[in-house]
């Protein structure tokens, strides 16, 4: 069906792909004539002032006498450390997923008792529509599940009897009821393509009352529903140290400019979604992932760093992997000398690794963290630090759980909903103007021709 609905004449689009590249092409020098940061980042990596937030604080430099000194890498939730945040909990022996969404809503740590009211809120609105896994998830089931979960998302709008009511009080249950219904979507709409696509058996786990997100996610993914404890401190870590990274970010600030316009809570988180789908932001662990694979069927010896060398340079002149010159997973647009969230999982992972028996494999990743940032700096200019960011560990973390590549990014979705509606309300209580920056026109005058004459 699908082949009939896009059955165009390749050699008709083809030349008109070609007019369509040619007509688009800018030239790069135009950028700097102009003084446009394109991709509103400066060349070295500070980015343009868009807007204030008090929900999230990404800090990886400071400076000096005009100069921007890069420093460790700092990431604040409502202003408290994210280290502080993981520490108290971890040494308290929970989890910590419901804390921090308490916290980047309400903007304050919640009490036990706060906190208990919290997790039975989100408990009794972790569920979906009568008839609706069966009426709209499996029934037209999608090949990505990111799709599918923006699908699932748009249509509950049709469920909501308040949808387009913008006050703060239905925001937020808007917002409440799409945090505790996220694992639900994604775990559901992968299971409705791994059955339909990969011809998988089917089996739909209602979530457990007595869990909370990164259990319950374990626990309907899973067939028989079994996971240990420090499968589900690694999953509940993730989700934390991925819920929040200031408003800048590429979904976050998607967030903000589609909720300028007045639009509705589910159209917004959808456009998040479509932001997040993309490679280059929620989808670059799997990159690292099928990266390190190659690596390994590459390399005789794993922990000959002479070899490890070797295959980085050759990523770096486009011989090895894809081509691309990348080494996924090192470098980030803010951070330079090190990256807080992959500092903290580094620590958790190596746990989880000597559990799985896979000590060899986390050393690799271990050994290309600590070579590539040299190998970076004698192939190319660089204008500030590299370092492994939170994407370099991640994915090894999930397919340590036994989770499926195309899981990674909608997990990554379950964590972030809660920043992005917490930007969300922010940008509806401060009502500002319907966020519209300016392009420069660059094209020369042209006069119309009449058809005759064309």
């Amino acid at each position: 069906m699908s082949e009939i609905y896009f059955d165009f004449d390749n050699s008709q689009i083809s030349e008109l792909a070609r007019k369509c590249e040619s007509c688009s092409y800018i030239d790069p020098g135009l950028y700097s004539k102009y003084e446009v940061k394109k991709g509103l980042r400066d060349i070295s990596g500070a980015g343009v002032l868009a807007g204030l937030t008090e929900i999230g604080e990404v800090h990886a430099y400071v400076m000096d006498e005009n100069e921007l000194v890069p420093t460790p890498g700092k990431l604040y939730y409502r202003g408290i450390n994210i280290e502080d945040i993981v520490n108290g909990f971890i040494s308290d022996d929970r989890f910590g997923f419901e804390e921090t969404c308490y916290l980047l809503l309400f903007g304050e740590l919640p009490t036990k008792e706060q906190l208990g009211s919290f997790e039975q809120l989100l408990s009794e609105h972790r569920s979906l529509p009568e008839e609706f896994v069966g009426g709209i998830i499996l029934k037209s089931p999608s090949c990505d599940v990111m799709n599918g979960l923006a699908r699932s998302v748009l249509t509950l709008y049709s469920y909501d009897k308040n949808a387009e009511d913008l006050s703060i009080a239905n925001v937020l249950k808007q917002s409440l009821k799409l945090i505790a219904c996220f694992p639900l979507l994604a775990v559901y709409a992968y299971h409705a393509c791994a059955h339909s696509h990969q011809n998988q058996s089917l089996v739909i786990h209602s979530p457990v009352k007595e869990l909370g997100t990164a259990e319950n996610f374990l626990h309907m993914l899973r067939f028989d529903s079994k996971y240990s404890k420090l499968e589900a401190r690694l999953l509940d870590m993730a989700l934390v140290l991925h819920a929040e990274h200031g408003g800048g970010n590429n979904s976050s600030f998607t967030t903000h400019v589609v909720t300028s316009s007045g639009t509705d809570t589910y159209s917004a988180i959808t456009a998040a979604l479509g932001s997040l789908k993309g490679p280059r932001h929620g989808g670059a662990n799997i990159k690292v992932i099928k990266m390190m694979d190659d690596m390994k069927r590459n390399l005789s010896d794993w922990g000959d760093e002479r070899q490890i060398e070797q295959y980085l340079t050759k990523l770096l002149n486009k011989q090895a992997f894809d081509g691309s010159g990348l080494i996924y997973g090192v470098g980030h647009a803010v951070y330079s000398i090190s990256d807080p969230r992959a500092v903290i999982f580094k620590e958790f992972v190596e746990e989880l690794a000597c559990e799985k028996g896979l000590e060899d494999e986390f050393n690799l990743y271990r050994k290309v963290e600590e070579l590539a940032p040299e190998a970076i700096g004698k192939q190319r200019k660089i204008y500030k630090g590299v370092s492994a960011n939170v994407d370099f560990y991640s994915g090894f973390v999930y397919r340590m759980l036994g989770i499926p590549e195309q899981l990674f990014t909608p997990i990554f979705a379950v964590s972030r909903i809660v920043g992005w509606c917490a930007h969300r309300i922010e940008e509806i209580v401060n009502a500002g103007k319907i966020i519209r920056p300016a392009y420069k026109s660059v094209s020369k005058r042209k006069e119309y021709t009449p058809i005759e004459n064309r």
